[in-house]
């Protein structure tokens, strides 16, 4: 896993913003990129001037988030089942995620898309069941969209902010990525059901 970090990191410091959008690409199939690390890495290549736009920087990221969905989705929905019981062993996703994820579905609606984008690993995975589900395009593209605008466009800019420091407190990124993402997670459930509640009391 730390090798292929390596690597993406060598084809974002070669190509760019394309390469940004590669190994975003990557990570939203199952790849394990580590968006959480990787994204504030970004954002320091933006500080120290390594790459020249800290908005196209993260229109590349959410735009690989959106390709690498996309790809999860059409795999999902035309693949099934079958297709996960035949490879999904080789990125350790198998039935029990699947119907984990299914679950988390059914109980939050389309909305749940949303949160998944901050939360590591299923991040990488929720496009699948989504297209498996067959989930209302619209809204998929939607939730991926806003929930990919907010998780990269963070990060980056804490590293854009960071930029030479970033070597100084990157471990502290990746050890306190999960109560971020956790934070943001609760943030965005408490919203969620704020504005349910409030569409039930214009509703009655």
């Amino acid at each position: 896993m730390e090798q292929l970090q390596h690597a993406v990191l060598a084809l974002i410091e070669h190509y760019g913003y394309f390469g940004i959008f590669i190994a975003m690409t990557i990570g939203n199939v199952g790849g394990p990129v580590g968006a959480e690390v990787l994204m504030p890495v970004v954002g320091g290549l933006v500080g120290t001037g390594h790459l020249g736009s800290l908005w196209i920087a993260i229109a590349a990221a959410v735009a690989g988030e959106i390709a690498g969905q996309s790809i999860a989705y059409a795999i999902g929905r035309y693949g099934g089942y079958p297709f996960f019981e035949k490879f999904g062993k080789y990125v350790h996703f198998g039935h029990e995620e699947l119907q984990r994820i299914h679950g988390f579905f059914e109980k939050h609606g389309t909305f749940a898309l949303f949160i998944c984008r901050f939360i590591p690993v299923i991040r990488g995975f929720v496009g699948f069941p989504a297209g498996m589900a067959q989930m209302n395009l619209p809204q998929f593209y939607l939730w991926t969209f806003l929930g990919s605008l907010v998780f990269c466009g963070a990060f980056i800019y804490v590293g854009d902010v960071l930029g030479d420091h970033l070597d100084d407190i990157l471990p502290l990124i990746h050890r306190g990525g999960l109560v971020i993402l956790g934070v943001a997670v609760v943030v965005a459930v408490a919203t969620f059901f704020i504005m349910r509640a409030r569409r039930a009391q214009r509703a009655g």
